[in-house]
């Protein structure tokens, strides 16, 4: 393990608070960042909610469920948190020019060693870094859901990413238990360039009548091993965000393959957003 660093995480929601509970189960000082208390609040329980099953388990005490609760600040002063910072994580929603505000912010106030990354599944990390006077201290950390239990790290290199940089992130990352794969800085990268054209090829089959949404995710568990099919992980995902995905593949690769289903656009609209509203292509009480 490596010595102990001050961490920062931007966005109290699933992703944000997974990765406030990861680095801290692993020693680190993080704070998590969030525009409201109620929103902090609520990244808090769900820490404490997660960390107790993993109690429930017996994987680990309440000493240290503890332990790690003590470890985490909770602010809405992001200049103050990153003042102090060895690394800001920002977790919020995809929008582009929402994460340039908060790298602006961050990179006025941190410290010139602080390493600036974003969790993007998507957005161009060079673009992001334009809006820093340290693109060479810029990368993408995309982690995967849910955080404290999925193993990968996806980095991405900006045009400017400097290899200390990449180095000292995939250090990091490995010391928190995660395996990592490095990406250039293409639309969707490695992970979302690969398997949202597979989500989107599943809502095609249920569009066209291919088969039903059973179907469809059973001969994808079954006959390729995946442990969900695709329909039930765009709904885990959130067809909004699969949506998100899609738009900016087609919009970066200017290829009509990626153009994504209409069905998917239309129970976006229709707010079937999977998991999160209680109905996508599956319902959920």
């Amino acid at each position: 393990m490596t010595d102990s660093i001050k961490v920062t995480v931007v966005g109290a929601g699933t992703m944000g608070n997974g990765i406030v509970q990861t680095f801290a189960t692993f020693g680190h000082t993080v704070t998590m960042v969030d525009v409201s208390e109620d929103a902090l609040e609520r990244g808090r329980a769900a820490i404490e909610k997660s960390l107790g099953r993993f109690v429930k388990k017996e994987k680990i005490s309440q000493d240290d469920c503890d332990e790690i609760m003590s470890r985490i600040s909770l602010s809405t002063d992001l200049a103050n948190a990153v003042s102090a910072s060895d690394l800001m994580i920002e977790a919020v929603f995809e929008n582009e020019e929402v994460k340039k505000d908060i790298f602006k912010t961050a990179d006025a106030a941190a410290p010139a060693h602080t390493i600036l990354a974003s969790n993007t599944s998507s957005i161009s990390i060079t673009r992001i870094a334009e809006a820093t006077n340290r693109p060479e201290k810029v990368i993408g950390m995309h982690f995967m859901n849910p955080v404290p239990i999925m193993k990968l790290v996806e980095i991405i290199r900006g045009e400017k990413t400097s290899d200390e940089t990449c180095a000292q992130t995939i250090s990091w990352s490995e010391a928190i238990g995660k395996t990592c794969g490095v990406a250039n800085d293409f639309p969707g990268f490695i992970a979302n360039r690969i398997l949202m054209p597979m989500i989107n090829e599943a809502v095609w089959s249920l569009h066209t009548g291919v088969g039903d949404r059973e179907s469809i995710d059973i001969v994808m568990k079954l006959g390729c091993n995946f442990p969900m099919g695709p329909l039930a992980l765009a709904d885990y995902i959130g067809l909004d965000i699969c949506l998100n995905i899609m738009d900016v593949l087609q919009d970066g690769l200017k290829e009509d393959k990626y153009a994504p289903c209409p069905m998917l656009r239309e129970m976006v609209e229709a707010g079937k957003l999977g998991v999160k509203s209680g109905v996508g292509f599956y319902e959920y009480s």
